[in-house]
Order: C-alpha cells, then structure tokens, then sequence
C-alpha cells in the first residue's frame, strides 16, 4: 500500500499536500521588533519548517481565530498568546509551542541529562574529594537510615563509584544513560534515554565484557527510555545491523529523508547471538525508532508492550524578531513525524512487540525462539 495515501488517511492532522515557499500575504513589511513583525516571522517559520503541508489559507484563519481568543488585537500583551495559540493546536497538538530563554535552557539540559537543582553528592552526604571507599560507606550508612531511598541512593553511588562516570559528572553534572550488570550468563544492559554522551557509554560498556566468553545473552532494555538527543541514532543502530544499512526515515512534507548507517558492526556485540529488546509503554522518541529498526533487521527479539507512540522530531528555530528584550522567544516546532518497521507513523500507534509480556505463555514463546531458560530468569529477574 503506498505510505502516501496511508498517511493521508491515517494521520487526521495531514491537511493538506499544496508544496510551496509562497508567504502569506500582508500589508507593507512591517516595522522590525514589533508585536506584528513577530507574528508575521512565527507564520513564515511555521510555513517553512512544518512537518505537514499547511495551506496559507489554514494558517491566516488559524492566526485569526487565536486572536480573537485573545482580545482581538494584536500587540505586546497579546502577541506571545496568540503565537502561543496557534502552535499548540498544530498536530499532534500541544508538541509544538514557543520557549522563552529558560525553557530553552532547560532543554538542552534535559538532552544533555543535567538536572541542576540535584546533588548526587549531597544526596549520600560526601564531596567531590571522598574516596569510593567513603562513597560506599556513606551508601550503606543512608541505606539503613532512609530505606525508602535505597534505589536513588544506590544510583548516586554507582554514579560517583565509577570512574568514568564521576569525571563526567564533576566537570558538567552530566548524568550516565547506560547501566550493565550480569546476570547469570546473561549481559544486563539498560538504556535509559539518548544524549551527547550516550553513545561513547555505549561503547565502553561493550568493550568492557568483549573477553568475558561466558556471556551468552544480552538484554537491551529501552523500557522508560524517554528518547532525547537524536542524531547519534543511526551511529547506535550501525553497531547492531552494519554500515550504510538504512536505518529509519524521517517524514517530511509529503518527502522522506532516509537515513543509512555510517558505523560497522561493533564486535563486541556481534559475539551475543541470543538478544531481547525490552519495551514498554514509557519507551518513546528515538527509542522507539531504535526499537523499530532492531525489530526490520531481526537484530532480536522485542519483548513488553507497545511504545508510547511519540512519533515526532522537533527543533527550535530562532527568532528574529523580539518585542521584549526581558523575554526572548523561540519557535520549538515538529519538523519530520518518524515511522516504525512497516512504514506506518510511530506517532499515536508506537511499536509492537514481537511477543507481549502481557501475554500468560510470553515465557513459552520466548523459549521457542532460543532455547535458553537462564535468559528467561534474567529477564524476570529484572521485571
């Protein structure tokens, strides 16, 4: 069935399919930091960048109805609203939107994984110049005195416990998103959302277990992963599949953008002949792209329940054009929707699992697939 014809059908927020750079008509250039000058550059911005064709037409009525909800008139009090109005009724509504400077901020920390209003070391009463040892002391000492944090501690520890982790995390509060351990014969790896350094943890994680021949499984766990910094996708997927495979698309005004691999097969993950990708229904974004191209190369086998379906890929676009030297906007708009292993939108459906853990035989099935029982009880283990 041709994808086009689906997604028209499908996708009840595709309006339209006129292409074109034509700008929506208005009087005389208007005067540059005004009220108007900054809703007429929201409108060119939303009209070129996207991800659905939208007609000048729906776009003049959409401005006009948002001002009407917003006093009727357009000026300093009023203009953010109406920009605000609009944007967060494009589809999928309320992804869309304008940031001022701090929500921007608070973005690229999000991406980044820094939470500053956190401490890990306050969190287990050490500093930066405690000895592992004092970190692990200090572990166990909280452990006892507030159990019911024992899983936010025990994060804390493993944090400033390693290495690697703690460098990053003195020199600019960024988090880890890559957790192992093993399990029997089994390699634990969780994943708990995509950031600039996610992919060099990756990596080391790997290498770390590459003359460990007792592993036999692997368990790649993007449950909760809620996605984040996508350009290293298509770099993680090409350790799994290989070189120049393509990996996913992204959906853009009636065109496709494919995007190939540019890595090998990592060979220290070539060694696992026996993977599950676990899944569920906070696995989001880029995880679920991921998920999707696992699942078309039959790298595993997926196992959960089905993806949040956040299917879409935003972007800020500066603006120009500023009424309030106090209060700076940008545009934070979905530019490209993503689409699963058979061509569908992940947007409202997410992905499938191969087998749903739901399912009360998830464990015979499983075992269809490899014959390995431990994999099974490392696998309940950390369910």
């Amino acid at each position: 069935m041709d994808i086009r014809k689906v997604i028209a059908v499908i996708i009840i927020f595709s309006l339209g399919f006129a292409i074109g750079t034509k700008k929506i008509s208005r009087p005389i250039q208007e005067n540059k930091n005004t009220p108007q000058a900054f809703i007429a550059e929201v409108t060119d911005k939303i009209k070129a960048n996207y991800w659905d064709n939208i007609s000048d037409a729906q776009l003049k009525d959409m401005f006009k109805m948002a001002t009407q909800q917003n006093g009727g008139e357009v000026n300093k009090e009023t203009a953010a609203k109406i920009a605000q109005t609009v944007l967060a009724s494009l589809n999928p509504q309320g992804r869309s939107g304008l940031y001022t400077t701090k929500q921007e901020e608070q973005l690229k920390n999000t991406v980044s994984n820094i939470n500053p209003e956190k401490d890990l070391y306050k969190d287990l009463g050490v500093n930066k110049e405690s000895s592992k040892g004092a970190i692990e002391q200090a572990f166990q000492n909280k452990v006892r005195a507030e159990p019911q944090k024992a899983k936010e501690l025990s994060y804390a520890k493993d944090v400033l416990t390693r290495q690697d982790t703690k460098a990053r995390y003195d020199q600019n509060q960024v988090e880890p998103t890559i957790f192992t351990k093993i399990i029997s014969s089994t390699l634990y790896m969780q994943f708990k959302k995509f950031s600039p350094t996610s992919y060099d943890e990756f990596i080391k994680a790997f290498d770390s277990y590459k003359d460990d021949q007792t592993l036999t499984g692997l368990i790649f766990d993007l449950r909760g992963n809620i996605g984040g910094a996508i350009d290293a996708t298509a770099y993680f997927l090409g350790n799994f599949i290989g070189k120049n495979q393509y990996a996913f698309d992204f959906y853009h005004k009636g065109e496709y953008e494919p995007f190939k691999t540019p890595t090998d097969k990592l060979p220290s993950i070539t060694k696992y002949k026996q993977m599950v990708i676990l899944i569920d229904n906070n696995t989001q974004s880029s995880a679920e792209m991921m998920t999707a191209s696992l699942k078309k190369y039959h790298v595993g086998i997926v196992l959960g329940t089905p993806t949040k379906g956040w299917g879409t890929v935003e972007k800020v676009f500066p603006l120009d054009n500023q009424f309030e030297a106090a209060n700076k906007y940008s545009l934070f708009l979905v530019h490209s929707i993503t689409l699963r292993d058979d061509n569908l939108p992940i947007e409202g459906r997410g992905v499938e699992p191969d087998i749903n853990i739901k399912n009360t035989i998830w464990e015979q099935q499983l075992f269809s697939y490899f014959r390995n029982q431990q994999l099974i009880v490392a696998i309940k283990s950390v369910y």
